[in-house]
């Protein structure tokens, strides 16, 4: 498989992570940090601007899944969209919660 595969394969589990917290946050009528939010990822944004940020995250992440090629016939590909998966995941349990206390205690 060509290099650049292996990076639609970790974008793939970047982007589809990415999308858990805003559709949670979304459907459950919370406000979540965006990147549309004011100033951008800090400030937090509507439940129905999470949902279409998720949606989004989901459509770009099903289509880096696909020009990636990940299969269950190639370990290589998922492990590398389980890489991102991972790189993604940790990134947020640093940030999303310091950035939602730092702005609940501001307001």
């Amino acid at each position: 498989m060509k290099w650049y595969k292996y990076l639609f394969c970790f974008l793939a589990g970047v982007f589809l992570t990415n999308a858990l917290p805003h559709l949670i946050h979304g459907l459950d009528g919370d406000e979540f940090p965006t990147p549309f939010a004011s100033p951008p990822g800090v400030a937090l944004s509507s439940p129905l601007t999470n949902v279409f940020w998720a949606l989004f995250n989901i459509a770009l992440g099903l289509i880096f899944f696909h020009i990636g090629a990940v299969s269950k016939t190639n370990a290589r590909s998922i492990a590398t969209m389980f890489l991102g998966v991972g790189v993604v995941s940790i990134a947020l349990s640093l940030v999303a919660p310091s950035v939602l206390v730092n702005f609940k205690a501001a307001h």
